[in-house]
């Protein structure tokens, strides 16, 4: 079994449980006054979405306030691949240029390309593949029902034998397994919804560590909807500070709590609308808690992964996680809505990657069942001409054009759709 990666991300969390000096990072005036803001009545300040639908609070040293009503789930923001941060640069800042020497012979630069290279370390042809995506299909009735993928089940069982041969991330430190089991099932479901309001643009491995640090630090016993109410808002965000957009989640936390403990007799709701009215929790994480924490599946719960890994597959062609959840419902078998947000995270975090997918690794490229694998790289030579100057001997000097060629080889991913 494959566990290297598992094991770094192991050793993370329990390095980071250990670390007794874990010192938050810097809070604002302006920040620690909107956040002893919160008041017993249930006036909460939350800040105003920016572009997309969300402001990184850790760009700017205030945070507008708003209303309840403009609350927005954070995952909904589009996968930004890219790990970079570029720093802006004003009108009047020096620009830094970086000039090379060319050679005649140059390789030009391009994205980085998914790994071919399978574990005995082959790099060969793969089959190709056809999309066959679910079809719509309209009756005399004017009824339009949607037909399942010609081979949907075979790549389903392929994905799942896969995933019993490698251990990923969401299998030991998921939302699903972060809930202490000592508690009563009061606090084991709002740890639960807790672990989910913290997951939005967060590592698995992450998100364990900001709940062991909520479950041990808080007083006893732990994590439960009467200490968070009590808890200072200042020292919640410094418990929570590794998570992604701890600001944010701060004030969720705080205003959800008050919502549970008024409207809901401080139990969490058993209803995807109840869910989906706590502040920062979306479609998302309203079906998954509705399913993890009161055993009820009534939706699929659809992040980047399902949405990403299913539209690589040909099932649909959707823009947003909420079309790719219709689009399922409408064909996949209800009694695979519960695991298939769990198969295709953990798949999607050892083997169909966002960044540099193993495609030599994957049983579905060898099957010729993913057109969007990529089966081999084929090597594009251009030749460019250009003009030199020669320098004769002596005094005189002349100047004889030459033409010369360099040439630039680059690679190009060939994917298993294309190949004809």
């Amino acid at each position: 079994m494959k566990t290297s990666r598992i094991a770094r991300d192991t050793a993370k969390v329990a390095i980071s449980f250990s670390q007794a000096d874990c010192a938050p990072r810097r809070q604002t005036r302006a920040f620690a006054a909107s956040l002893q803001a919160f008041t017993a009545n249930g006036e909460v300040p939350l800040p105003s979405p920016g572009k997309n639908g969300v402001k990184r609070e850790d760009t700017s040293d205030d945070d507008s306030l708003s209303t309840l009503a403009s609350v927005f789930e954070i995952e909904d923001v589009p996968f930004e691949p890219s790990t970079s941060r570029k720093r802006k640069r004003s009108l009047g800042s020096p620009s830094t240029a970086i000039t090379t020497k060319s050679t005649s012979t140059s390789t030009r630069n391009s994205p980085r390309k998914p790994d071919l290279t399978s574990e005995d370390g082959t790099v060969g042809k793969l089959k190709k593949a056809k999309r066959q995506p679910a079809k719509r299909i309209v009756n005399e009735a004017g009824e339009a029902k949607i037909e399942a993928p010609a081979n949907w089940e075979e790549i389903y069982d392929a994905v799942r034998e896969m995933r019993k041969e490698r251990l990923a991330p969401v299998d030991t430190m998921g939302c699903e397994t972060l809930a202490e089991e000592h508690l009563t099932p009061r606090d084991k479901r709002f740890q639960t919804l807790i672990a989910l309001m913290l997951s939005s643009q967060t590592k698995d491995t992450t998100n364990a560590i900001a709940m062991r640090r909520l479950q041990t630090e808080l007083p006893s016993p732990g994590l439960t909807l009467e200490n968070i109410l009590q808890v200072d808002p200042i020292k919640l965000n410094e418990l929570i500070y590794v998570v992604g957009f701890h600001n944010n989640k701060t004030r969720y936390i705080k205003a959800a709590a008050l919502i549970l403990r008024d409207d809901y007799a401080g139990d969490i709701p058993d209803s995807i609308e109840g869910l989906m009215s706590l502040p920062g929790v979306g479609p998302k994480m309203a079906y998954l808690c509705l399913s993890a924490a009161w055993g009820r599946t009534e939706g699929i719960g659809v992040d980047v992964h399902v949405h990403r890994i299913s539209n690589l597959w040909g099932w649909h062609k959707t823009k947003a996680p909420e079309e790719t959840r219709a689009s399922l419902e409408a064909w996949l078998p209800r009694e695979r809505w519960h695991e298939i947000n769990h198969l295709l995270v953990g798949f999607g975090q050892t083997i169909c990657l966002p960044v540099g997918r193993k495609c030599g690794d994957c049983t579905l490229s060898k099957k010729g069942l993913c057109p969007s694998a990529v089966v081999d790289k084929k090597k594009v030579i251009k030749k460019v001409k250009g003009e030199v100057a020669a320098k004769g001997e002596g005094s005189e000097t002349v100047e004889v054009k030459q033409t010369e060629e360099s040439v630039v080889v680059k690679e190009e991913d060939v994917l298993a759709e294309d190949v004809k």
